[in-house]
């Protein structure tokens, strides 16, 4: 027998127990209610919380990789031939300070200029003083002074060797490389961002690194630059961090652990994360009602 009203029962000396509309399986609203007694509950663990409205932080976690910025290496070359008859520079790795000496080359090209500037000058003829100078910057060597048999090559920048082409006593022609300098202060790390969270990714976006071998320290960067094209194997998006590297923390072809922050959404409505179940096709929340009684409710995340 039914009523309508809570009260004791007619027939026995207890209270009449309530039921609710949807206990057939479908609720008021057409949807589902599940029913777990609260003693299970309690030996499941389970747990509530209240929705709540706050910001919500736009944040990529991701892994990345530490490589040299490019716009930070530099490469000493010859500027005629000749023969390397000193070479301050031995091995890769080696640290090199800007203005320091790093190659003396023997160019009888180079000498023959020096000696054109001297005789000019001592004639003080000014056209063929300014031609020789002319000639000496094209060939970067020095315009003042007597001549000198080895033209030294000083470092552009302070840096670190990353590839050394000669040995002393190599011959060298015009244009050769002989040697490259990465300067080590700022690095990039190389990130993949999915695809589904590219957009949260914009240059000048704040991020944080952490390296296993430092536990507890963090390095602060910006994005740099996204790239415009989207792998599509992986479905990620490659995008190059910028960091101060001062102390040398950061070495290429160290891993990071790397987050990018895109930003805040004010005004967002919050629940934990382990509260929603992703059943792939859509997103759903249960909601607690009654005690012991949960509404799923689809959520667009």
């Amino acid at each position: 027998q039914h009523f309508d009203a809570p009260g004791k029962s007619p027939f026995m000396d207890m209270e009449l127990v309530p039921k609710y509309a949807d206990e057939g399986g479908m609720g008021t609203e057409g949807g589902t209610v599940v029913e777990i007694d609260p003693r299970m509950a309690q030996n499941l663990g389970m747990r509530t919380a209240d929705v709540k409205t706050g910001t919500f932080w736009q944040r990529v976690d991701t892994v990345g990789s530490v490589a040299v910025d490019e716009n930070r290496i530099a490469v000493v070359e010859a500027r005629a031939s000749g023969w390397v008859e000193r070479l301050d520079v031995r091995a890769v790795g080696d640290t090199v300070r800007a203005g320091q000496v790093v190659a003396g080359i023997y160019s009888p090209e180079l000498l023959a200029a020096q000696e054109e500037l001297a005789l000019a000058q001592k004639l003080k003829d000014a056209t063929l003083i300014d031609a020789a100078q002319t000639r000496l910057k094209l060939l970067n060597a020095s315009t003042s002074g007597r001549p000198q048999r080895q033209t030294l090559i000083a470092a552009p920048q302070s840096g670190v060797v990353t590839e050394l082409m000669v040995r002393q006593g190599a011959q060298v022609t015009p244009g050769m490389p002989l040697l490259k300098l990465a300067d080590l202060s700022k690095v990039w790390i190389l990130v993949e961002v999915p695809e589904a969270q590219a957009a949260w990714v914009a240059v000048g976006k704040p991020a944080e690194a952490s390296l296993k071998s430092l536990p507890g320290k963090i390095f602060e960067g910006t994005v740099d630059y996204v790239y415009p094209l989207l792998d599509t194997q992986t479905r990620t998006l490659r995008a190059r961090l910028a960091f101060d590297n001062t102390d040398g923390a950061l070495k290429p072809g160290m891993y990071a652990e790397v987050t990018v922050f895109g930003g805040a959404k004010s005004d967002v409505t919050l629940v934990p994360s382990e509260a929603v179940i992703r059943t792939g096709s859509r997103s759903v929340v249960l909601v607690a009602e009654a005690e012991g009684r949960y509404r799923p409710i689809e959520v667009t995340l």
